[in-house]
């Protein structure tokens, strides 16, 4: 017996829906939402004060969730942060079309929805570059649009200053916008032997 299809969900359906949950909806098909973390809110706020800071008086606007931007008729999601430098994507209940920069911030419940379905999305959409904030360990990925998909342009730390290659003014000192937390990683060392100076030869 062939199982029936799902009936894809429309952006027109969806702007009739009256609960109060966030919803993407990729290819038709809605994603509930979760609620984010304070990690993940402290880095929002500070990156929407930067970034409003640095695009204030210039022609691109900076816009932070909860907001919609309507990909196509079937794909709608809610970057946590955007840059759209076309004033007529920006209308009333939404963003029409593509941003120029999308900025995720990472949680455990979106890892996968936010580097692969939503990537995949972006690239697809033509969103120019595309920018995942891992809060712990402090880290952000730069992907920038190569033909039909992304490839990696830098990676940086809370140690690095991160560079926009689509904004070369754009400089971030990341040590100003990921809260505190220690991490046990991998850290440079000396074997004993080395140490201690009695390295055969």
């Amino acid at each position: 017996m062939e199982s029936v299809p799902k009936k894809k969900v429309s952006f027109t359906e969806y702007q009739g829906w009256t609960d109060d949950e966030r919803w993407e909806i990729i290819d038709g098909h809605p994603y509930a939402m979760s609620a984010p973390t304070t990690f993940h809110q402290m880095i929002s706020m500070d990156l929407s004060i930067i970034l409003g800071s640095f695009f204030r008086g210039k022609p691109c606007r900076v816009l932070a969730s909860p907001l919609d931007v309507r990909l196509s008729e079937y794909d709608v999601v809610q970057p946590d942060l955007v840059v759209v430098c076309d004033k007529a994507q920006i209308v009333r209940t939404h963003i029409e079309g593509a941003p120029t920069l999308a900025i995720e911030i990472l949680s455990p419940s979106t890892l996968r929805h936010d580097r692969i379905r939503k990537a995949r999305l972006y690239a697809a959409s033509g969103v120019k570059e595309y920018w995942i904030v891992h809060p712990s360990p402090a880290m952000v990925e730069i992907y920038l649009l190569d033909g039909e998909s992304f490839r990696l342009h830098a990676g940086y730390t809370d140690a690095d200053t991160l560079q926009s290659p689509t904004f070369p003014e754009l400089s971030i000192v990341l040590s100003e916008i990921f809260p505190f937390e220690e991490v046990d990683e991998v850290k440079e060392g000396r074997p004993p032997e080395y140490a201690t100076g009695t390295v055969k030869r």
